[in-house]
């Protein structure tokens, strides 16, 4: 099967992409490295009358550090981020889960905005971006805007995002002396997580972040509230925290099981 006919344009500054995205509304779709759109409009779970290439958009590219905050350019490809030394020194846990995400010819086109966007909720950097407390970065033509990962995901590939916006960076604050923790379960190497978990811990606050396990990455707060205490309480809570559904490889039950497991296998590395 092929995708349905479209128009398509490659706007050569921000300002005309937002403008088409402001024009067309909800008829236009963004594409950028087109691991996950391309797939979607073969099987025609999308019919957009345009695709806006951004890909040309120089200024959605890059790695900065500035004022505690590190900053990763929406179209900062997947692969540059892995060898990244400011993300390997600054955010170790989305260097030590970038490897885990499909493979290298998908993180060699794939996007780090294309991944926040889509929300998938087996991918592992929606979940790190929510483990680590970060915003995302949002522009449209009636000007820009900051959603922290807490407000960003809301359902089923469904987010904070508006029509005409467009993710331009993700935000992740530097925190020093903190631990970090990461792991999942899959059928196969590359393959989306049956479930995951994404875990930091500074001082003062422990986010754990599961993914695969629901319709959006998700927080296990009962359990961050008793996990340095009791393990065991820790894992007990996440009956309270996860309601997975099943799907074709695993019922919930299972899921949860697995995340039970995961939370147990990256304690130590959280102490």
């Amino acid at each position: 099967m092929k995708s349905r006919n479209f128009d398509y344009v490659r706007p050569v500054s921000l300002p005309d992409a937002l403008t088409l995205l402001q024009r067309y509304g909800p008829d236009a779709k963004i594409i950028a490295g087109g691991q996950s759109l391309v797939p979607i409009l073969n099987m025609r779970l999308a019919s957009p009358s345009i695709l806006v290439d951004i890909g040309a958009l120089q200024e959605l590219r890059g790695i900065s550090l500035k004022n505690g905050v590190l900053r990763i350019g929406a179209l900062t490809r997947q692969a540059e981020a892995e060898r990244s030394v400011e993300i390997q020194q600054h955010a170790p846990l989305l260097a030590r889960a970038i490897p885990f995400v499909a493979h290298p010819a998908i993180r060699n086109r794939g996007t780090i905005g294309g991944s926040i966007a889509l929300a998938d909720p087996a991918a592992e950097l929606p979940a790190c971006l929510l483990a680590l407390g970060g915003e995302v970065e949002i522009a449209s033509a009636k000007g820009n805007r900051s959603v922290h990962a807490d407000n960003f995901f809301k359902d089923l590939y469904e987010t904070a995002l508006e029509p005409g916006e467009v993710v331009i960076a993700i935000q992740l604050p530097i925190v020093s002396k903190a631990r970090i923790a990461f792991a999942e379960l899959a059928r196969r190497q590359g393959d989306y997580a049956m479930a995951g978990i994404a875990a930091f811990r500074s001082e003062d606050n422990l986010r754990l972040a599961f993914f695969g396990v629901g319709s959006t990455p998700l927080r296990a707060k009962k359990a961050e509230s008793v996990f340095v205490k009791n393990l065991e309480q820790a894992v007990s809570a996440l009956d309270d925290d996860l309601n997975p559904p099943g799907d074709i490889y695993s019922s919930g039950a299972v899921k949860k099981h697995f995340a039970k497991i995961l939370l147990r296998r990256i304690a130590g590395e959280l102490q």
